[in-house]
């Protein structure tokens, strides 16, 4: 049996390793988070598409083939998927067409939260059956070029997906010959995180 002295001797060295135990699980995330703040730098962006400093899309001559004007207004509140092409859309027209209808589809419940348009720069009528494959899909033309400019540079503006926010700005393009399922994730993760209705 231990005497009371030897009790109250081993009692008196734990308690300044208690009070260094305490201490050190304080300090430790202050520790971690100028390490991480210093130290790392993490290497990938989490976005697939490549975000450009938001701009307002003008609706100067923009119309659907009925004459019937557009405004970016009419979309507001919705995230848009925007192509633009020559009315006689080629293969690549037509799988970036597919893309966006498939894309929309794919969101769900969150379906009626995308709306898909394409501009047609030329002024020529789209092939009838063509649109009958992309029910929902609004087709304008556009009556100047001055709608292409507003685009970020780099490339032909009609290689790419562009994203409009539900404020009416463009904010994102895909790459030309995009992965699908990559802009499907930026899609979902951008509706998950704008549920502001």
């Amino acid at each position: 049996m231990q005497s009371p002295a030897s009790r109250a001797d081993r009692a008196r060295r734990r308690r300044p390793l208690t009070l260094w135990l305490i201490l050190a699980v304080c300090a430790a995330p202050i520790a971690a988070s100028y390490l991480a703040y210093y130290l790392w730098h993490p290497g990938q962006h989490t976005n697939y598409g490549e975000l450009i400093e938001p701009r307002s899309l003008p609706d100067s001559n923009l119309a659907t083939f009925d004459g019937v004007p557009f405004r970016w207004t009419d979309l507001k509140g919705e995230w848009v998927l925007l192509t633009l092409d020559p009315g006689a859309c080629d293969s690549a027209c037509r799988t970036r067409l597919v893309y966006t209808r498939q894309v929309r589809l794919a969101q769900g419940r969150e379906t009626a939260r995308v709306e898909r348009v394409w501009i047609v720069i030329d002024g020529r009528p789209p092939d009838p059956a063509l649109v009958a494959e992309h029910p929902g899909l609004r087709v304008l033309r556009a009556g100047t070029d001055a709608f292409v400019t507003v685009l970020p540079a780099g490339g032909s503006a009609r290689d790419h997906v562009y994203v409009v926010d539900p404020l009416g700005h463009l904010m994102m393009r895909f790459p030309a010959d995009p992965d699908p399922r990559r802009m499907l994730k930026d899609i979902s993760r951008l509706l998950r995180h704008s549920k502001w209705k």
